[in-house]
């Protein structure tokens, strides 16, 4: 599993002292709040968090050596990254990020179905996008009913697909 983990992206400055605004790509924007130091570079160039406070949706950071608008626009669009060990999580919680790559099997009959390529939330529910060996990208909905187990320590997600979601599939579509 991956050391550093995307959290966020600066989006714009934020006053006359290189404050920036990241946009959060986190659970809540409180999570974002309570890192000390995050990464640029996918985890090469750390930078330490002096103050980081939530403004309408998005996180504003005082980030060291980082003191004038002209230094916070260099950072602009640059991804903000976490090392995964300053996320503290919950026995059975997992990051997102760590679904992406797994094979999608059939809960019944083991059957590989393909990987998952993208996660989408639709605000009643996540949205998994899954790469079938055709090429072609399905969805399935991320709700108790299809998916059954999320194991991405074993790079497994288990589904039982509702009647009629992959009805276009036939036997050269799945992965072998």
């Amino acid at each position: 599993m991956k050391e550093f983990l995307e959290c966020g992206k600066v989006v714009s400055t934020h006053g006359v002292h290189g404050e920036v605004k990241a946009e959060v790509w986190m659970d809540h924007p409180e999570e974002m709040t309570a890192l000390k130091r995050v990464y640029l570079d996918g985890g090469k160039t750390p930078l330490t968090v002096k103050s980081a406070r939530v403004h309408k949706n998005a996180v504003l950071l005082t980030l060291e050596g980082i003191t004038t608008p002209e230094a916070g626009s260099a950072l602009r669009q640059k991804v903000l990254f976490a090392r995964r060990e300053d996320i503290p999580l919950e026995k059975g919680q997992y990051f997102l990020q760590d679904l992406l790559g797994c094979e999608v099997r059939d809960a019944d009959t083991g059957k590989l179905y393909g990987k998952l390529c993208d996660i989408t939330e639709t605000g009643a529910n996540r949205v998994y996008h899954i790469r079938f060996a055709d090429g072609k990208v399905r969805l399935a909905p991320d709700i108790p009913q299809v998916v059954l187990r999320l194991a991405p320590e074993e790079g497994v997600i288990e589904i039982r697909p509702l009647a009629g979601l992959f009805d276009d599939v036939t036997e050269d579509d799945y992965e072998v």
